[in-house]
């Protein structure tokens, strides 16, 4: 096993907790839940509708798996977090779909969660992996 890689990525948001953006073990690359920031202050706000939040989640994905030279055609799998499970689930999987080909869905498991980091409605976490 090579040794554990600890990505931080210049330009993602600040971390709200004690964590990298990403953790790399063996071509294998668990990226952390990202929140619907803005900005990359973990103080930005955040977008008010469930798309818009959605779109902002996956943008900052996005920039994650850039600076770990990766993109979403990468990921493996995904975990979606939403706070309003029954009001956001139809509207969530609409722009999420946008985000990947029909031929390449990367597994997934959507919860609904009780309460997410800032207030969010969404959180999305991603396994990816290299070649």
């Amino acid at each position: 096993m090579s040794a554990l890689l600890f990505h931080m990525i210049r330009g993602a948001p600040d971390p709200v907790a004690p964590f990298s953006h990403a953790v790399e073990a063996d071509g294998w690359v668990f990226v952390t839940g990202q929140m619907p920031f803005t900005g990359t202050g973990n103080d930005s706000p955040y977008p008010e509708s469930i798309e818009e939040q959605t779109h902002q989640v996956m943008k900052n994905l996005a920039t994650v798996l850039e600076g770990c030279h990766l993109g979403l055609e990468n990921v493996t799998a995904v975990r979606v977090y939403l706070r309003h499970f029954d009001d956001d689930y139809t509207r969530m999987n609409v722009v999420y779909a946008g985000y990947f080909p029909p031929s390449r869905l990367p597994a997934r498991t959507c919860i609904g969660v009780s309460g997410l980091a800032r207030g969010a409605r969404i959180e999305i976490d991603m396994i990816a992996r290299r070649g």
